[in-house]
């Protein structure tokens, strides 16, 4: 049967309600991220409020998502594929943010764990079986997914942080804040050194948003030396990884767009996903 906009329809219609209603909620968020991420508890790996612009190009390319939802290829991808993960997510994402900007942190923890458990499914889903067959799969469907991922594992972190460290105008950086501090920085670098060799071309959007993070963190936490320069120390590597996908992607596009080709041996244990 051949392929018409209107199949899938009502799920289709939902994804666009709940992208304006819901997603699109967040958009005060960006227009004054200082507002919203800095008006209350600052932890000592708080970002600059710059950090959080990463959410503006989140949801524009969310916004293309839902348009290329009614493409043939965007319907298989993302209403066959994704399926009703996507209003799911932005009601969890809608849930979260207010719960953060009315600084209820340990309820608002709670819930960056489940946009990030239905990120990582959606994620999965994505790079698992909806392998992209155009620029516009990579642009619409794991280009948001990919970066959405990333941002939302430093959302866990910082989450964390908030709902249950200290904060930084009222105590000192001790030693076990320092410790938990470098963990954390530690934990994302790690994870941005995984989405680089989660593919022979690595993730890049995911890398990216680690990184911009740690830049972000980087700047901002100049009450304490050890923080900052921990944060600049970790910046570095994961601009590192995010190198080796940018360099990975080139050899890929170089190549006719094929991945860069491994030893058979090796690429099942490297290339799983």
């Amino acid at each position: 049967m051949a392929y018409s906009w209107t199949d899938g329809i009502f799920l289709k219609i939902v994804n666009v309600l709940v992208y304006f209603l819901f997603l699109g909620s967040n958009i005060y968020t960006v227009a004054g991220p200082s507002d919203i991420y800095l008006t209350g508890k600052e932890t000592y790996i708080t970002p600059a409020p710059w950090a959080f612009l990463i959410w503006t190009v989140i949801h524009l390319l969310l916004l293309g998502t839902i348009i290329y939802q009614f493409t043939e290829n965007g319907h298989r991808s993302i209403i066959e594929g994704i399926s009703w993960r996507l209003p799911l997510l932005a009601v969890l994402n809608l849930v979260y943010v207010n719960l953060w900007s009315t600084h209820h942190y340990i309820i608002a923890f709670i819930f960056a764990l489940l946009v990030s458990s239905a990120v990582t499914h959606i994620y999965y889903i994505v790079k698992k079986y909806h392998e992209p067959s155009s620029v516009a799969d990579e642009i619409f469907v794991h280009l948001p997914f990919s970066l959405y991922h990333g941002w939302t594992t430093v959302l866990v972190v910082l989450s964390t942080f908030t709902a249950f460290g200290v904060d930084l105008h009222h105590h000192h950086a001790g030693v076990w804040t320092k410790v938990f501090v470098f963990l954390a920085f530690l934990f994302l670098e790690s994870t941005a050194a995984t989405y680089a060799f989660s593919s022979p071309e690595g993730d890049l959007p995911a890398g990216v948003a680690i990184a911009w993070y740690l830049w972000a963190t980087f700047a901002h936490q100049t009450h304490d030396a050890f923080v900052h320069w921990t944060a600049l120390a970790f910046a570095i590597l994961a601009t590192l990884f995010v190198g080796k996908a940018v360099i990975a992607l080139g050899l890929k596009i170089a190549r006719g767009g094929n991945a860069v080709s491994l030893d058979e041996e090796r690429a099942p244990l490297v290339g799983g996903n």
